[in-house]
């Protein structure tokens, strides 16, 4: 009876003296959005932002250790991975952009966006089907199209 006792004392003090390690909740400036048509971007803005550019909205939940950790954590790897509100370094290099948009598609046609762990707490991250399918086939046009231009504009050759 005292072990338990004594094991979940330490789990709070542990829990206790984690909330000083604090993390940095941090928007940067936008430095060039994405452009897509108004429904691909509300879902965007809605399943990926949080993650995948500046605008990330901080829960309550993400002040407090060990779940800020692991927040912080997948917003640095998701805006690292892909960030919208870097879009125009992207768009500089026709090949980079086409293949980011490459990946998107590809991401959320297999359904390895967003994470299932990200969706529990977060009902807007689970993607419907109809909108799967909006961002996989406006990704993939995109992609086509961006590069379309690139070769266009070199003539085909490289």
């Amino acid at each position: 009876m005292r072990r338990p006792l004594t094991l979940l004392l330490g789990f709070g003090a542990a829990l206790v003296c984690s909330q000083a390690v604090r993390v940095q909740r941090i928007n940067p400036p936008v430095r060039g959005d994405l452009t897509a048509p108004p429904p691909i971007q509300e879902v965007l803005r809605e399943a990926c932002y949080d993650c995948h550019s500046n605008q990330t909205r901080w829960p309550w939940y993400s002040a407090l250790a060990p779940f800020s950790w692991l927040i912080q954590h997948d917003v640095v790897a998701g805006r690292r991975r892909l960030n919208f509100s870097d879009w125009t370094d992207y768009a500089s290099d026709p090949e980079t952009a086409a293949q980011k948009l490459r990946e998107v598609a590809k991401s959320v046609a297999d359904g390895n966006m967003a994470p299932r762990y990200y969706q529990m707490l977060h009902p807007r991250g689970r993607l419907t089907s109809e909108e799967r399918g909006l961002i996989t086939s406006w990704a993939a046009d995109e992609a086509r199209r961006v590069s379309s231009q690139q070769s266009g504009a070199t003539g085909g050759s490289r």
